[in-house]
């Protein structure tokens, strides 16, 4: 069995947050979200990372943390290009929007051969997450249908931020805990009770209880799932590009999704009742120092962390 790859998505530049949120420190230290994020995943077991940047930011990441973890794990950079599209197609007039999560993963295809685990750059995921998905994905098998793939679910309640709206795929389970299905809402806000959702400009709003199962972008899969999204990105293109040009994305989600229809995919939720963090607006930030710090002076890292 091959070792699970940890791949960061980290090209977007987090227009709400307004600069490039990934690599703004969140202690003393000089620490960034990333660091906690890639010191649990060391400690899980994880050997090799892969960043997928835009090219531009290289730099910007080797000096904020790829030459600080060089001697600690395999780093390895990827570009997420816009104009990485399959023969046949042209980005449209006028689109900066990159193509979301799913083109984001394509970017890996000449360094992925084996499982591997995705999670977005922004994100604090909490200290089992990474040692779940490692220990699924060691013990998953290759080429079998349906494949084995695995999601960290978190309460919902547990990922909201009180300084707007945040995306989320909202999931459900079977009685075995396996993912039913899974809906990606893109503008999910805190309410009395709970959150709702907004899919017309806030013109309607649909509820959904705290503890809803949701996304955070922390899947795990075998090395299959890389052949399924480049064989379906050009049927994604072919469809949306012409109903939505500029905005149009190509979700890992919506690719979980069409497999688990296809019964072509099983994917295990493996839940955690840790308390995500992120920035997502600027105000958001305090909120998270204040949260690291907190989990520090309870033992679960190390002040200087690398040191």
């Amino acid at each position: 069995m091959k070792e699970p790859v940890l791949v960061v998505m980290a090209a977007g530049m987090g227009s709400r947050y307004g600069g490039l949120k990934q690599i703004d420190p969140v202690d003393q230290e000089g620490h960034i979200i990333m660091d906690f994020s890639i010191y649990d995943a060391v400690r899980a077991g994880f050997k090799k990372v892969i960043f997928i940047i835009k090219k531009e930011n290289e730099q910007d990441f080797r000096d904020a943390i790829g030459d600080r973890l060089s001697d600690k794990v395999e780093i390895v950079y990827v570009h997420q290009d816009l104009n990485n599209i399959p023969e046949g197609f042209q980005v449209p007039e006028g689109r900066v929007k990159p193509w979301g999560t799913g083109h984001a993963v394509l970017s890996c295809a000449g360094e992925l051969d084996g499982p591997f685990v995705v999670i977005n750059a922004d994100d604090y995921y909490g200290t089992h997450a990474f040692k779940m998905a490692y220990d699924f994905l060691i013990q998953a098998k290759e080429d079998i249908v349906p494949a084995q793939y695995m999601m960290v679910g978190y309460r919902l309640e547990n990922t909201l931020t009180d300084n707007g709206y945040v995306s989320r795929g909202v999931c459900e389970t079977d009685e075995n805990g396996y993912l039913a299905d899974i809906n990606e809402r893109t503008h999910i806000e805190k309410r009395d009770g709970g959150a709702a959702y907004t899919e017309d400009d806030g013109k309607t709003w649909t509820s959904l209880p705290g503890e809803t199962p949701v996304s955070m972008n922390m899947w795990g899969f075998t090395g299959g799932f890389m052949k399924e999204l480049v064989k379906r990105f050009p049927v994604f293109l072919e469809k949306s590009i012409p109903e939505n040009p500029l905005k149009c994305e190509y979700f890992l989600p919506f690719v979980v999704d069409e497999l688990l229809q296809e019964k072509k995919a099983a994917v295990r939720v493996l839940t955690t009742q840790d308390k995500w963090y992120g920035v997502t607006y600027k105000e958001d930030k305090p909120v998270v120092v204040a949260a690291i710090q907190n989990l520090k002076d309870q033992g679960l890292y190390p002040q200087g962390l690398w040191d």
